[in-house]
């Protein structure tokens, strides 16, 4: 009896096929410059913990087409971890949106997880980040089209600063 070797699932459409691949795409969307407008609202959004878990903060940045400032905030979590603050985050900025009355979106933030789980890329095991997941997504659709767009950090620096702020780091 020999053992069968194992075969890999098909790849999904659109997808990857290998690191290397993996790695152009995410270089050519940080290539793409930032200043450009899309034709729709920016959500800039962060979460982050001092220590994982430990005292947790988000912010958000709420930007019009024009790139006028809609609205801003940040705000204490308690002792959490990275990923929860990254989603609260999220959350909160598309619940002021949906205050705006905004018919679609671009969310821009620096967590590769949080994007691939919403772009479902990746599976969401962590039944915590599974409900605030499913939070941002009613969300998302009641907003309208959003664009999940992954930012390096560098290029988040008012949702990062106001973290920041907050966590006593600035």
């Amino acid at each position: 009896m020999g053992t069968q070797p194992r075969r890999r699932p098909p790849r999904r459409p659109g997808k990857a096929r290998s690191d290397a691949e993996r790695r152009r795409l995410a270089q050519a969307s940080r290539s793409r410059p930032l200043s450009e407008r899309t034709g729709r609202p920016v959500l800039w959004c962060d979460g982050g913990a001092r220590g994982n878990p430990g005292p947790s903060a988000f912010g958000y940045v709420l930007e019009a087409v024009d790139g006028s400032l809609l609205r801003e905030a940040g705000g204490a979590l308690g002792v959490g971890t990275a990923n929860v603050a990254e989603y609260r985050g999220l959350i909160a900025g598309l619940e002021a949106a949906a205050e705006f009355g905004l018919r679609q979106l671009e969310v821009r933030i620096d967590s590769q997880l949080v994007v691939a789980q919403l772009t479902g890329e990746r599976q969401i095991k962590n039944p915590t980040l599974a409900a605030f997941a499913e939070r941002a997504r009613e969300l998302g659709n009641k907003v309208g089209p959003v664009r999940w767009r992954w930012v390096s950090r560098d290029h988040n620096g008012r949702a990062n600063a106001l973290v920041a702020r907050v966590l006593g780091l600035h």
